[in-house]
């Protein structure tokens, strides 16, 4: 990653920490940036409206909404679907597998 690509990550994380992050948590949620990339931001949802499909478009929105009036160097955000990684680990835990 280049160190203006670090940088800019760094701030997206602090946006999310401060305008998304508290919203998500206080339903159960979160958010987490899989990569930033030449522009192109990708995160996932986590947590129990990870794969609503309401949930996902109005975070989609949300999320690229603020990042890119924040941040006009993010041309483009994605969501990336997906099991997240505290999802398979329930799913692990159920099945009593670890």
């Amino acid at each position: 990653m280049k160190t203006s690509e670090k940088s800019l990550r760094e701030r997206v994380e602090r946006l999310l920490d401060e305008k998304l992050r508290p919203n998500m948590a206080a339903h159960g949620g979160g958010v987490e940036v899989i990569s930033l990339e030449e522009g192109i931001l990708k995160f996932r949802s986590t947590g129990p409206c990870a794969h609503c499909p309401s949930a996902i478009l109005e975070t989609e929105e949300l999320f690229a909404q603020t990042v890119k009036a924040a941040m006009p160097e993010i041309q483009e955000v994605r969501l990336v679907n997906g099991v997240s990684d505290d999802l398979l680990a329930a799913a692990r835990e159920i099945m009593g597998k670890r």
